[in-house]
């Protein structure tokens, strides 16, 4: 196991890796396990990931169909924000696993995945809302599920982001039948 992050090796339970269909059109990047996720070792299993699914489902997707990874793959204690030196020793795995995917479309879920994808600095209001490079894919930047939870009224604005997701994948949002809350 990875030992290159000393505080978060000796406290995590396992480190989670990303799951899904290794063939996906569509991978999600979310920020870092918390204490769900450490516990079971996948991503967004917790009340998060509960709301990641209502999302995936109002957009026709089936989580079974999209690789789903954070930039971290181990929990930081307290569930504070990964560090720029952990984002960074965990970037080769993150890369990695674009690499195995080859993904056409990227989801960034929150301003850490965003940021630490693309390599920007600006907050995840200023990203939103349009499509980004990188390498072959197109990137999608939206408010992660957690802010969701705490910031309902934003929901809104994140289904917006993701209409443009899919009518850039040929879907028609009309067509899908969701309960957008």
């Amino acid at each position: 196991a990875c030992r290159k992050c000393k505080e978060l090796a000796e406290t995590r339970t396992q480190t989670v890796f990303g799951v899904g269909n290794p063939e996906a059109r569509v991978l999600f990047v979310g920020e870092a396990p918390g204490a769900d996720e450490d516990k079971q070792g996948e991503p967004f299993v917790g009340r998060a990931g509960q709301l990641l699914n209502k999302i995936i489902g109002a957009c026709g997707w089936t989580r079974e169909e999209i690789y789903i990874c954070n930039i971290l793959r181990c929990r930081p204690p307290g569930n504070r924000n990964p560090s720029p030196i952990e984002a960074d020793n965990c970037r080769e795995f993150l890369l990695g696993q674009i690499e195995t995917v080859q993904p056409e479309y990227i989801v960034c879920w929150g301003t850490i995945a965003a940021q630490n994808l693309l390599q920007e600095n600006s907050p995840i209001g200023r990203m939103r809302g349009k499509l980004y490079s990188y390498q072959q894919a197109k990137v999608l930047c939206t408010y992660h599920p957690s802010y969701l939870l705490r910031n309902p009224s934003a929901k809104k604005q994140v289904w917006e982001d993701l209409q443009i997701l899919l009518k850039d994948m040929g879907i028609n949002p009309e067509d899908l039948n969701q309960e957008k809350n």
